[in-house]
């Protein structure tokens, strides 16, 4: 048996016999027999005064009441102190607040200063918490008081200071009781003291504080006596417990135990003295480190360890845990040094055999890191519904955690939203590597592997393959012979080849290469590839019909939406439409040319993204088409267009109960460029914005009326006068609204961008777009629309009186005006058309009857009179007399119309100029 070091030899006892108990520690020291003490005997035997314990006891119980009783004086004393000064300070602001208030200099010069400062006075010393606010003239007579019957009488305390213009703050004995108060004086505007304001607490109010915590000092105090006695007496009985009342042979045995313990563990333990011999090594120890019989009382350097492990147990210092090669065993080595706690210098080692254990944890840590990549993948694949971008996260997640490289190939078709077509080429959508410079394919490549490749087989069969030794694969190196060796001498040599498959659909390869690593891959990670392109591959595929559901969408949407412009004169049109970010809308726009040299601008929304959305725009712009050729007043046409809502919706619910319900907003104005005034209505849309040609900014106030489809409510026209050069601006509530700002924000972001803005409809719209997200969360829709104008010298007019003689006249005139603008080539057929429309206005119609030419892209010719009666078109048969005068101008005019004005109608009839 190894003797630990430093230990005393035993005094001579009788050998106790096998069976025998051990005697107890309390036998032993009565002598070993007599009735057991209980433990609270032993405790309070050793609390009693008798012993050093119970002297420590009383002592330190002594010493704890002591402070606990000056604490409670002190703090009681500062109690008092801190009372006094607050209830100075207190009625110092007090006075010198209602001194300085406006109108007590004022009131003290009163008549009745009483009357005037008494309410006050006690509303202000309820409000502040003092006992007393007295206002008395610089005599010391009180104007004020709590008391009513003090008033009047001689103030008790110090007020010649206050007089000179200081303050007083004092203790006194008043007619209140002992109290603190301040005196401060009243100064007129002119700097005179024209009165005294004093206001005070009693002492028995400053007290209270102290009587309020004096409780809570002593239940503070009666606590720490508490702890402290519980304290000493948990310390005296540890005192009792380390030595159990052992004697030798009690000792002795129980070193034989630690003895037995020590050298039966499967732990080695090694104590080391403070000169680096060992003292002690048990027999795990000898068997671990294989040392010599000889070992102890040898130096840790001179026992054959290895350099590392014997300059450990030499240097004493702490390890924990640390992992030593020994021979062939991985030992977790800690190391504690001996003299911490006053003990002998040396260390303390202990030596655990971690070889299978560190086998165990590092295939378990491998799957650990596998299970955590597939989470990963559940949760970092498929964040966008883009297949490029879930293909260069699969890419990201295997790089470096699995492979050096990974690269995914798809097909064309994918990228596009449609199904892949086996046997066309791919592209390489995504690459991620340690390092860029790899000779792997680029990025957008098109790639067609050959049959004997890895990804050929892969495509071919659908399953997955590994090739572990790349240098040796000569279907790989018949791919491409040259990018292939380059890829070789690089350092690539090992690859897995995983086919990304949906169901019955194979939508490309993901390749894994590895080139730091030196073992190739194996069938282990071949599993776990497969599942991490498995769990890819749906989020691709989701992601391609996405795509091809959104381009579907944007195609229906982008048709329906006009391709060019109309030409006209009136307006330079500038436009844009930006598609939302979560897919298509219902956003539109229109230019729409009337009569009349006019153009018609409209903008609506519908509510919603998708097909849905799309369609119910198409319907919608096709029917502002249709009744803008009736050439109806904008709140007219928002009546119909509300009507045609309404039947939309009610047709889709009987069909459907589940179908949404359509909401749009739409925003209709027509302009004129004879008289540059511009007629809007709107039916729930944001407002139009107004750029004048000063480059001012306004936002016209035009009456909102309901979004369409509600029904039964009215719209109303706004008329606008805008000066040439102006730019009108529509769009929709895209622009300005936005999660992350109010419309409010919205409008005067659109404001400042407009007052930036160059003066071109092209610059303005540029200038607007700077100023939005790179792709909104809503579609917008933005018209800029720069007013001109129609000179007088483009415009002819003329009254005709009701006689059917005025015709010829009229017809004179417009042969000379058509001469001035050398159009004589029309003047046949304009007056042929002019005799026609004047004849049946004076015949037909009621008067004023009015002649206009006008010469814009078209020789338009407009004949009003005061009836609403339109005419119609006959064809006359070869017998009547009458009937073909419509006809005739329906021949002849390129374009021919009614339309109706508040005081009547007007025909109109255009001809191409020449």
């Amino acid at each position: 048996m190894v003797r630990l070091p430093g230990r005393s030899k035993t005094r001579t006892r009788q050998p106790r016999r096998p069976g025998d108990p051990y005697p107890s520690p309390d036998r032993r020291r009565q002598g070993g027999t007599g009735p057991r003490p209980t433990p609270v005997r032993r405790l309070w035997s050793a609390l009693s005064g008798r012993s050093v314990a119970g002297q420590v006891f009383v002592l330190q119980v002594v010493i704890v009441l002591l402070l606990v009783v000056a604490a409670v004086v002190a703090q009681v004393l500062q109690v008092q102190h801190d009372s006094g000064v607050e209830a100075g300070k207190r009625s110092l602001a007090t006075a010198e607040a209602f001194a300085n208030a406006p109108g007590t200099a004022a009131a003290l010069r009163g008549p009745d200063p009483t009357a005037a400062l008494q309410p006050r006075a006690e509303a202000t010393r309820k409000a502040a918490g003092v006992d007393f606010l007295v206002v008395m003239n610089t005599d010391g007579i009180r104007y004020t008081h709590p008391n009513p019957a003090r008033i009047g009488k001689k103030f008790v305390g110090t007020i010649g200071p206050a007089l000179a213009g200081r303050t007083v703050i004092e203790e006194i004995d008043g007619t209140l009781g002992r109290l603190v108060q301040a005196v401060v004086p009243v100064r007129a505007a002119d700097g005179k003291v024209v009165g005294l304001v004093a206001a005070g607490i009693t002492t028995e109010h400053v007290g209270g504080a102290t009587d309020q915590q004096l409780p809570l000092l002593l239940a503070a105090a009666a606590v720490a006596v508490a702890l402290a006695t519980g304290g000493t007496a948990l310390v005296s009985r540890r005192l009792l417990r380390q030595t159990h009342g052992l004697g030798p042979y009690e000792m002795t045995r129980m070193y034989e135990h630690h003895d037995a313990v020590l050298h039966a563990v499967r732990e080695g333990v090694l104590i080391v003295g403070g000169d680096g011999r060992l003292l002690l090594a048990n027999d795990e120890a000898q068997r671990l480190l294989d040392l010599p019989p000889d070992a102890e009382q040898r130096s840790v350097l001179d026992l054959g360890l290895d350099a590392d492990t014997a300059a450990l147990l030499a240097s004493g210092r702490v390890a924990t845990d640390e992992v030593h090669l020994v021979k062939d065993r991985l030992l977790a080595i800690n190391q504690r040094p001996t003299d911490l706690r006053g003990g002998p210098p040396g260390s303390v080692t202990t030596l655990r055999d971690s070889t299978e254990l560190r086998a165990l944890s590092g295939r378990a840590e491998v799957t650990r890191e596998r299970l955590d990549m597939l989470y990963d993948a559940g949760v970092g694949i498929g964040t966008s519904l883009d297949v490029t971008r879930t293909a260069e996260e699969l890419a990201e997640l295997a790089v470096p955690r699995f492979a050096d490289f990974a690269t995914v190939d798809l097909y064309d078709a994918v990228l596009h939203g449609e199904e892949p077509r086996p046997g066309s080429g791919l592209v390489r959508a995504a690459f991620c590597g340690i390092r860029p410079d790899a000779p792997l394919y680029p990025m957008g490549r098109r790639i067609r592997f050959v049959p004997s490749s890895p990804q050929g087989r892969s495509l071919a069969t659908g399953e997955a393959v590994v090739e572990p030794r790349l240098a040796k694969a000569p279907g790989w190196l018949a791919q491409e012979p040259e990018r292939t060796s380059w890829v070789v001498k690089y350092g690539i040599h090992s690859l897995i080849t995983v086919p990304l498959r949906a169901g019955s659909l194979v939508l490309g390869v993901a390749n894994f290469w590895r080139s730091e690593q030196p073992e190739p891959f194996d069938q282990e990670e071949l599993a776990l590839a497969e599942e991490l392109v498995a769990r890819a591959a749906v989020s691709i595929d989701n992601a391609r019909r996405y795509t091809r559901e959104h381009s579907m969408a944007v195609t229906l949407q982008r048709s329906l939406l006009p391709r060019t412009l109309p030409e006209q004169d009136a307006l330079e049109i500038a436009y844009r439409y930006l598609p939302a970010q979560a897919g298509v809308g219902g956003d539109w726009f229109d230019v729409l040319p009337l009569s009349g040299a006019r153009v018609a601008l409209v903008v609506g929304d519908v509510v919603g993204h998708g097909l849905h959305a799309a369609a119910t725009m198409g319907r919608l712009r096709t029917a502002v088409h249709n009744f803008s050729s009736l050439d109806l007043p904008p709140d007219e046409l928002l009546v119909l267009l509300d009507e045609l809502v309404n039947r939309i919706d009610q047709d889709e619910s009987a069909v459907d109960s589940r179908a949404p319900v359509t909401g749009a907003t739409c925003l209709y104005a027509i302009y004129d460029p004879v008289s540059r005034r511009c007629a809007v209505a709107r039916a729930g849309h944001p407002p139009p914005a107004l750029v004048l040609p000063d480059g001012r900014v306004e936002f016209p106030d035009v009456p909102a009326g309901p979004p369409l489809g509600l029904g039964g409510l009215p719209f109303e026209t706004a008329v606008l006068e805008l000066p040439e050069g102006s730019r009108l601006v529509l769009y929709t509530d895209g622009l300005i609204e936005d999660r992350e700002w109010d419309i409010d924000v919205g409008l005067e972001m659109l404001r400042d961008a407009l007052e930036e803005a160059g003066p071109s409809a092209e610059d303005t719209c540029r200038s607007v777009l700077q100023r939005l997200p790179a792709r909104p969360s809503d579609d917008v829709a933005l018209i800029v629309a720069a007013t001109r104008a129609l000179g007088p010298e483009q415009v002819a007019e003329w009254e005709v009186p009701s006689d059917p003689a005025a015709v010829s006249e009229i017809r004179a005139s417009v042969t000379r005006q058509l001469a001035e603008w050398g159009l004589e080539e029309l003047c046949f057929t304009t007056e042929l058309i002019l005799s026609e429309l004047v004849t049946n206005a004076i015949r037909y119609g009621r008067p004023p009857v009015s002649v206009r030419l006008l010469r814009d892209r078209a020789l338009i010719c407009e004949v009003s009179d005061g009836s609403t009666t339109s005419p119609h078109l006959r064809y006359a048969a070869s017998t009547d007399e009458g009937g073909r005068g419509l006809f005739l101008v329906a021949q002849l005019a390129d374009r021919w119309g009614t339309r109706y004005t508040p005081t009547g109608k007007v025909i109109w009839a255009e001809q191409a100029l020449p």
